[in-house]
């Protein structure tokens, strides 16, 4: 692996295949180059400048939003769109488009970019935006990395008054009452998420519990003193030598949840609101050393509730119930990226423990589902898609490859489509 520091560590590179990485949080090989050259831009991790103006933040592309949290948050700012761990660069979370709970309102992270500073295999650094090079800058939103090697990007943030946010948390039985909570908070609340108990749809209506929140106004807070920051993660003890995940401790988990987490609305600190999971440091580590995969995918509206319907009867006939499983309804605002996953319609996302051959058949069985409705599986959190599914659900892939540097290369990519020239 390589540090970038300057020019010349792609010079080195060269000859290789490379792939520039983040903070290694993709959960499949998009963020792998097995046998070529991993460029490291984590020290390229400079706040450049910032704009109070305009709200516009100026930043390398190494900078994690951790840092940009930790650092604005505390002045009145925050990111408009944050993914559900902070601790990725910005350069990752371009090269991924990733999105947030504030789909619906916001779009995705893609749509806040101002501009990129992008340098090509060559060693040619060029500034792109949407007035310059717009094409190359379409093509690096959400292009995974393989359009060159972005150095820095200006991104706009949004003015909040504190922490805290104004959060309400409802259950829910089925996915008509998932839908109308859905539909009720859409105009109301700014961010919303659902949680699913993905076993439970084997005995009857799938259940699970309903997010919503705004970040809090002056009003609400009244004399509320300021946020906690976050605590110190604990830990999971590193190399356990089996998995403590199974069936059993999937359902004792999401009773668990479940119990926990009565209707309410109140208060709550911006932290656990965002990145639960970032609370736990390593804790993909429960599944031991074989890991789980992750299926995330995002059906059309037309087919949404039929669809989801159909995928968790399929998880339920294979009897391997996920450990944890998400539900968002996506807006209307499109996505800027040619290979940009967001698009309007419901995402699911679920963790699956690594049980062999077993899940990746499970993991074909959900996949057809996705390709007979026209949905799409996204790419930032796959280690199985095939490559019919990524050239149908990714309309904008020729015209990708027409930008795409074919120095930069991925795991994914060639499992895709093989090594390039």
């Amino acid at each position: 692996m390589l540090t970038l520091l300057g020019r010349p560590e792609l010079d080195l590179a060269r000859d290789h295949k490379v792939l520039a990485i983040g903070a290694g949080r993709s959960y499949g090989d998009v963020g792998l180059n097995a046998g070529g050259i991993a460029i490291d831009s984590r020290l390229n991790d400079r706040l450049l400048g910032f704009d109070e103006a305009t709200g516009i933040l100026d930043c390398e592309a190494g900078v994690t939003l951790d840092t940009i949290v930790r650092v604005m948050l505390p002045r009145g700012w925050f990111p408009m769109v944050v993914p559900g761990t902070r601790f990725v660069t910005v350069g990752g979370m371009i090269a991924n488009d990733v999105h947030g709970k504030n789909h619906h309102t916001a779009g995705s992270f893609g749509n806040h970019v101002v501009s990129l500073t992008l340098m090509s295999s060559d060693g040619a650094v060029v500034d792109c935006s949407r007035d310059h090079e717009s094409a190359r800058f379409r093509a690096t939103i959400g292009g995974l990395g393989l359009t060159g090697l972005i150095l820095s990007a200006r991104v706009r943030l949004r003015r909040v008054v504190s922490a805290w946010m104004m959060a309400r948390c409802r259950r829910f039985a089925g996915l008509d009452a998932f839908f109308e909570l859905e539909r009720e908070a859409a105009d109301r609340y700014e961010y919303t998420v659902a949680w699913l108990d993905c076993p439970s749809a084997a005995r009857g209506p799938v259940r699970g519990i309903h997010f919503a929140a705004n970040h809090a106004s002056t009003a609400q807070l009244g004399e509320r003193p300021p946020a906690p920051p976050p605590g110190k993660p604990r830990w999971i003890p590193y190399g356990l030598p089996f998995s403590v995940v199974n069936a059993v401790s999937t359902r004792m988990l999401n009773q668990a949840y479940w119990l926990a987490h009565g209707p309410s609305e109140g208060l709550q600190p911006i932290y656990p609101f965002f990145w639960p999971l970032d609370g736990i440091a390593e804790w993909n580590r429960f599944y031991g050393a074989r890991g789980f995969y992750q299926f995330q995918c995002v059906l059309p509206p037309e087919a949404e509730q039929a669809g989801l319907a159909e995928l968790l009867r399929t998880c339920g006939d294979a009897g391997q119930g996920a450990t944890l499983s998400v539900l968002k309804r996506f807006g209307t605002v499109a996505a800027e990226g040619l290979l940009s996953f967001p698009r309007p319609g419901s995402t699911f996302a679920l963790d699956l423990p690594n049980l062999g051959e077993r899940t990746r058949r499970l993991l074909a069985a959900l996949e057809a589902i996705v390709l007979g409705v026209g949905g799409a599986v996204y790419p930032a959190k796959d280690a199985n898609m095939s490559r019919a599914l990524f050239e149908r659900a990714f309309p904008g892939l020729d015209e990708f490859l027409s930008h795409r540097d074919a120095a930069f290369e991925s795991s994914l990519w060639r499992r895709l489509f093989g090594t390039g020239p």
